[in-house]
């Protein structure tokens, strides 16, 4: 069986004009922020990602950008994830719309629970311990927060539950661009 070419019905993206790879962190924020200023003001905004990972609060960043150039200028952006769209990657996709987003065939998506590492030292006077516990909790409680609005926003339009993406994240959900649409999780593949 042959695969017809679904491309040709987006001849628009073709030329990203935002194309970000690599690690997500400062340096890409930046480049993101770059791309951005030079892409052209008419017209939709397509942005493409390959990444591994990295940072999610950068994710968020670059997502938040995108947020208020919609909400600012009512433009159209568009998402084309390309071979992996991992971890803080689809939480920079969870920006976009589903009906907005596209996947490269033979892409993966990755979802895993937010990660942290930390040795808690507690030293000091007796009454000053209970607030470095308490800082503490409320760090992990946040970032809690933080992660499920994420999800929400991953799963929002689609056929996927927040409840199944939170029992699925802390094995690392790995899913085929195909699994993706059929998930409604993207708009299609190319």
């Amino acid at each position: 069986m042959t695969e017809t070419n679904n491309a040709l019905n987006y001849p628009l993206l073709s030329h990203p004009h935002v194309q970000l790879h690599g690690p997500v962190d400062a340096a890409m924020y930046q480049s993101f922020k770059t791309q951005v200023l030079a892409a052209p003001v008419d017209g939709p905004l397509i942005v493409s990602i390959t990444t591994l990972g990295g940072d999610p609060e950068m994710g968020r960043a670059m997502g938040d950008d995108i947020r208020l150039l919609r909400d600012y200028t009512g433009r159209e952006t568009l998402f084309v994830g390309k071979v992996a769209v991992y971890s803080a990657g689809a939480t920079f996709m969870s920006a976009f719309p589903v009906d907005k987003r596209i996947l490269t065939r033979g892409t993966r998506l990755m979802l895993h629970e937010r990660q942290m590492q930390s040795e808690l030292t507690l030293s000091g006077p007796l009454r000053a311990l209970p607030a470095i516990l308490k800082a503490k909790l409320h760090e992990i409680e946040q970032s809690i927060a933080i992660e499920e609005e994420g999800f929400r926003d991953l799963v929002r339009g689609s056929r996927v539950t927040f409840e199944q993406l939170r029992e699925k994240a802390p094995a690392n959900w790995y899913i085929e661009a195909e699994e993706a649409r059929e998930l409604g999780l993207v708009l299609d593949v190319i």
